[in-house]
């Protein structure tokens, strides 16, 4: 079984961090950084973002731009170092879209985990069979190989449910609608609820479902969303909370505390107004029924 490996995602954005502030302190633009540097503007821009590995050497050509201590630029140097260790998800590079890598590093270091959605079972809770039929549809020029090597990506991170060690809770909230729609025919269907009535019953999953009795909520206005929490180190090296939210054109991350807070709030609506945990799975095993007539 896979242990926790958080591969270069939280140092390349922790140091994408201080080296924001550290040109905010020196009231650089962007702009002006990229010319003192000779970068692209866009360059900088993912180094900040945290999109990218960056060498001690550019580290430091940085910091002294920016006019960081000599202790400042040894720590940031050594931060940079591990901005290029490779987590397992980066030997399906070929079959990862451009940011969700981004993503899946996030995932895996999480310590709690709040994901709601209206159409789709979530990747971390379907089978393959499920995952296969959705790939087929949003990726219809793919060849076997590839849609195979992308359902063994989504199967892959799973593990994140049931690994030994900081193996995080996580919650979910589904619409009704999810669990009546038949994606890939009935069969396919009951084996998929079956799973996931299955892992709801983990003592780190939390799964609660909205029945289409319930009226108006935040959600509806909202879309599907999840809001990301990070182990707390006690020190500024902590990951703050970011807000995943992904759609046709790409993927979107939101980490302002008054972005998390109001998704944060949004979850609380939809988890109270949803279903309880155990009512939940008996509709779960009542959909599963009906799949089966």
């Amino acid at each position: 079984m896979r242990e926790t490996t958080t591969g270069s995602t939280v140092p390349r954005r922790q140091l994408g961090r201080y080296l924001r502030d550290l040109r905010g302190r020196a009231r650089l633009t962007v702009r002006a950084a990229a010319a003192e540097l000779e970068w692209s503007e866009t360059k900088i821009w993912r180094i900040e973002t945290g999109q990218t590995p960056l060498r001690s050497l550019d580290t430091e050509a940085m910091c002294k731009i920016y006019g960081a201590s000599e202790e400042v630029t040894e720590y940031l140097k050594a931060l940079s170092k591990k901005t290029k260790e490779q987590g397992w998800w980066h030997g399906y590079g070929d079959v990862i879209p451009d940011g969700f890598g981004l993503y899946i590093g996030l995932e895996e270091a999480v310590s709690s985990m709040q994901c709601y959605e209206t159409a789709l079972i979530p990747g971390l809770f379907q089978t393959p069979d499920y995952s296969r039929m959705l790939i087929r549809e949003f990726k219809p020029d793919s060849t076997d190989d590839e849609i195979e090597r992308r359902v063994e990506l989504r199967t892959a991170r799973q593990a994140l449910l049931t690994r030994r060690t900081a193996r995080p809770s996580v919650s979910v909230v589904l619409n009704e609608g999810i669990l009546r729609r038949p994606v890939g025919g009935p069969q396919t269907m009951a084996h998929q609820l079956i799973h996931l009535a299955g892992l709801a019953q983990l003592d780190t999953v939390h799964l609660r479902v909205i029945p289409f009795s319930v009226g108006m909520y935040n959600g509806l206005i909202t879309g599907p969303f999840v809001i990301m929490h990070f182990p707390d180190s006690g020190t500024r090296d902590s990951e703050p909370p970011v807000v995943f939210i992904e759609h046709l054109a790409g993927e979107l991350f939101l980490d302002k505390s008054s972005e998390v807070a109001l998704y944060g709030t949004v979850f609380h609506n939809t988890w109270e107004v949803s279903l309880s945990e155990q009512d939940s799975l008996h509709l779960i095993h009542q959909a599963v029924k009906e799949f089966r007539q």
